[in-house]
């Protein structure tokens, strides 16, 4: 039998749920509530890819061969999110199939699960030149599409890879190093902020740091 303490938990963690969704819909734009007659189906991952379609909306498309969407489990627990598509993600049209994907494919393994489970996409979606940085506009234009493809997919869990994931998702400008290590809330998943693969292949110092949050986001996978 319930006690009303139990009662009351029940209610707390429902309201924190509605804000937490409130907050990513205010993220997306949308300021109002809908009544149930108004309310549209959420999109499907199909859709938002059409939205984005032969995308020209900022200077990446200039030199870019792929628009690299994301792949992966469309109702996955986790999602991990990188900064932008390599060279041979661009020539590929799939995120992480380089060096550095391959060792995040590693990464996934040793946790115990597989890339066909989990979802993978990035901040952008087209290489930047010489693999710089993206700059504050194009990451401003193309992040309402990762915004909509974790609406849709709403994992559990995210993992954000390296600063320009970390920074952007939780709006901060404080280092990784600072950031990782820890699960910080983001509309109502958990986000634990890592390395980048990229990073951990100039610096395999940092792989067991890197272990360690890993160890932290399958414990949380394990508890359903």
């Amino acid at each position: 039998m319930q006690t009303k303490e139990d009662i009351h938990r029940a209610l707390r963690q429902i309201v924190a749920q509605v804000k937490a969704h409130l907050r990513f819909q205010k993220g997306l734009g949308i300021n109002t509530l809908l009544s149930h007659q108004e309310t549209k189906p959420l999109l499907t991952l199909d859709a938002i890819r059409r939205e984005i379609g032969d995308c020209t909306r900022c200077e990446l498309h200039e030199g870019r061969n792929s628009v690299v969407f994301g792949e992966g489990n469309p109702h996955a627990v986790l999602v991990f999110v990188g900064e932008a598509p390599g060279r041979e993600e661009d020539l590929q049209g799939k995120p992480f199939v380089g060096k550095a994907g391959e060792l995040l494919t590693r990464i996934i393994k040793a946790i115990d699960l597989t890339r066909e489970e989990v979802y993978i996409a990035n901040i952008v979606k087209c290489r930047p030149p010489q693999n710089r940085d993206p700059k504050p506009d194009e990451i401003r234009t193309c992040l309402p599409f990762l915004r909509k493809q974790l609406e849709t997919i709403r994992p559990r869990i995210i993992c954000a890879l390296g600063t320009f994931a970390a920074q952007t998702l939780l709006e901060t400008a404080e280092r990784i190093s600072a950031l990782r290590g820890r699960f910080h809330p983001y509309h109502g998943a958990r986000l634990m902020p890592t390395y980048h693969p990229a990073f951990l292949l100039r610096n395999p110092q940092f792989k067991k740091d890197v272990w360690e949050d890993m160890k932290a986001i399958r414990e949380e996978y394990k508890k359903g």
